[in-house]
């Protein structure tokens, strides 16, 4: 482990048991492995219940493994001491109701241990960058989705995390929207620092990763280099195609 992997998953498996006497299983992961470097932006891309939610949850403490490890920074997930470094956005970001959007970020930042002064100076900047300045004082509650997952991105970067990672961001956005999470990621790689992004949205991944990681049944899949015609990124183009052993171990660059 060196200080320049942002998170990482060795051999990881999740299992879900269910029927009677949990004699039915499912595997969410299967063996998964792969490192996030600072400095750089990774794209992960799968089919529904392919294992890329769960992954993320496993990174950030939501989710126990079942067996192999998983790292922050790195040290065991187990040391929730890093998790203030993080910044996230769900699938489905929820914020009480009844708070403001200014309301939000200031709880978020409390959690995320940012200093009373930071967190005063911060959030004008975030709510001016998320294009919700002049809703700063409106309940969440009379906020579209749009609005929801601008607040969600702006509550994300409320501790200037060194991993931000967005699982389907990009739900109810609009053209602007989506240019504000592509600049995110581009402002993280910048700044050496690291970024994961969770999208069905290839031409999304494209454009703002650097390496993608693909996932099918909660087992690693190998995605051919492009031709030089295919796009600039690893991964941008070619089908995918099961992981071997060795492409497996591979996924640890």
């Amino acid at each position: 482990m060196t200080a320049t992997i942002a998170a990482e998953l060795r051999d990881a498996v999740k299992v879900y048991r269910s029927g009677l006497l949990g004699r039915r299983e499912l595997r969410a992961l299967d063996g998964v492995s792969f490192r996030v470097h600072a400095g750089e932006v990774v794209g992960l891309v799968g089919p529904n219940r392919a294992g890329k939610t769960t992954a993320v949850k496993t990174l950030l403490s939501l989710s126990r493994p079942s067996g192999g490890q998983a790292f922050r920074f790195g040290l065991p997930i187990a040391d929730r001491r890093t998790l203030s470094r993080v910044g996230y956005v769900p699938e489905r970001p929820s914020f009480p109701p009844y708070l403001s959007a200014a309301e939000v970020l200031d709880y978020y930042g409390t959690l995320a241990l940012v200093p009373a002064g930071e967190r005063r100076r911060r959030i004008p900047a975030l709510l001016e960058r998320t294009g919700l300045a002049d809703r700063a004082g409106e309940p969440v509650s009379r906020f579209s989705k749009g609005m929801v997952q601008r607040l969600g991105l702006a509550q994300a970067l409320i501790n200037d995390p060194e991993l931000l990672v967005l699982d389907e961001p990009d739900e109810g956005l609009d053209v602007s929207g989506r240019e504000l999470l592509h600049e995110a990621l581009a402002e993280q790689r910048g700044r050496g620092r690291a970024a994961i992004l969770v999208s069905h949205a290839i031409r999304d991944v494209e454009i703002a990763c650097d390496r993608v990681i693909a996932l099918a049944e909660g087992r690693l899949v190998r995605r051919p280099e492009p031709h030089p015609a295919g796009g600039p990124h690893r991964g941008a183009a070619g089908a995918l195609e099961p992981a071997t052993p060795a492409t497996r171990t591979g996924a640890l660059p």
